[in-house]
């Protein structure tokens, strides 16, 4: 029988332990550091503010579950965080970018590992592009999720039974399909491309994000330096007052008024009041100050301030056609090994094949992306493969030379 963590509430009538007191949180987290894995998903809000309101933490190892409530008095994170940081144990979850964010504000800047994503696992299981939880659990486990608590508020208390049993369910399947999937991977030989796939979302840069790049939110429209210098200062000027005000960007001002400052480049409160994407008034306001501060350094400096942005890359003409066929090629290829295409390549990489050929640069022409496909897209373009139908089918032969 298991051992509910001291201190915890179990509350509820399907008798999920809820823990809400430190000791317990650090009692359940020191018996998970006994096994190799622990699955986690997260339940936040974010509508209103800058930063994700942490709401729920589910975690489930091969022998127990619980869900953490973040909100409660007194707790103290402590003991998931040394949890989450400890290298020798695998952090389970499904479509991890959200939550490893959260993760990583929560460990003080640092990003958590290792993790393993089922999500990236799942194209290389035969499912897909982006397969949801769902689709995952009823494919592996023919289970029929209940998604009716899909849209609840989980900042409210207290919650129901039906919305921890929901919340919970995102880690107790996780857990059963985890290993299972793990060794269907490693026996097709394809675990090492699951772990090279994921290796990005270990990468500090994703999650580490300074507001002298928050322009590259948003669409570059001309390529002049003072449009430039403009836009970064007032991207990141909005990017810097909704991390101080925690709030969303748009509540400070939305995209197009970007564009409208980049493009008219005012230079007094006069002008800004004048911009059409401008808040009505907001030109009297202390922050338009500081907004036309902002603006007037870098415009004064833009040869300096303003980004460098890649010219983009000239591609050939009627490329149309032989994208489509490295398309079409790249479906044959992984259809046969039971693969997502995208674990493979993009649309832009092959895009970038079709026009460059071996000087493309891409990762589909490199290790086992190539010798699936790369090699053969490449012969596709030398005319030393061709696709024709076969009855209903597409096929791909190898002329001989």
């Amino acid at each position: 029988m298991r051992r509910k963590p001291a201190g915890s509430v179990s509350g509820d009538a399907s008798g999920i332990t809820v823990i809400r007191d430190t000791e317990a949180l650090a009692e359940f987290c020191d018996a998970a550091r006994e096994h190799d894995f622990v699955c986690l998903d997260t339940e936040f809000m974010r509508e209103t503010t800058f930063y994700s309101i942490l709401c729920l933490i589910q975690m489930a190892t091969p022998d127990d579950e619980v869900i953490v409530d973040p909100l409660a008095e007194g707790l103290d994170l402590a003991p998931f965080v040394d949890l989450l940081m400890d290298d020798q144990l695998v952090k389970v979850m499904h479509a991890a970018r959200q939550d490893m964010e959260i993760f990583y504000e929560l460990c003080g800047k640092t990003v958590p590992g290792p993790i393993f994503d089922t999500q990236v696992a799942a194209m290389a299981a035969g499912f897909g592009d982006s397969v949801g939880y769902g689709g995952l659990v009823k494919g592996r486990l023919g289970i029929n999720l209940d998604k009716g608590a899909r849209f609840t508020d989980w900042s409210r208390r207290p919650l129901s039974d039906k919305q921890l049993s929901y919340a919970l369910a995102d880690v107790t399947h996780l857990r059963d399909l985890f290993p299972d999937l793990v060794d269907e991977l490693e026996d097709a030989g394809r675990l090492p491309w699951v772990m090279e796939e994921m290796a990005p979302q270990m990468e500090e840069d994703l999650y580490a994000f300074d507001p002298e790049d928050a322009w590259q939110r948003l669409k570059v429209r001309n390529p002049r330096k003072p449009y430039l210098a403009a836009l970064r200062a007032a991207a990141a000027w909005r990017e810097e007052q909704a991390i101080e005000r925690d709030v969303p960007r748009r509540r400070v001002l939305k995209d197009d008024a970007l564009y409208d400052l980049a493009t008219q480049k005012p230079r007094d409160l006069d002008a800004l009041g004048r911009l059409r994407g401008i808040p009505r008034g907001f030109e009297r306001s202390g922050a338009a100050k500081s907004l036309m501060a902002r603006m007037n350094d870098a415009l004064d400096n833009a040869e300096d301030y303003a980004p460098d942005v890649p010219k983009p890359t000239a591609m050939p003409p009627n490329l149309g056609p032989r994208v489509e066929m490295l398309k079409t090629l790249l479906r044959l290829r992984t259809e046969v090994v039971g693969i997502a295409p995208r674990l493979v390549a993009g649309a832009r990489e092959i895009e970038k094949i079709a026009a460059f050929g071996e000087e493309a640069g891409v990762s589909a022409l490199k290790g086992w992306r190539r010798e699936l496909f790369g090699d053969d897209a490449l012969a596709l373009l030398r005319g030393e493969i061709g696709l024709r139908l076969d009855g209903d089918d597409v096929v791909a032969e190898r002329f001989q030379g």
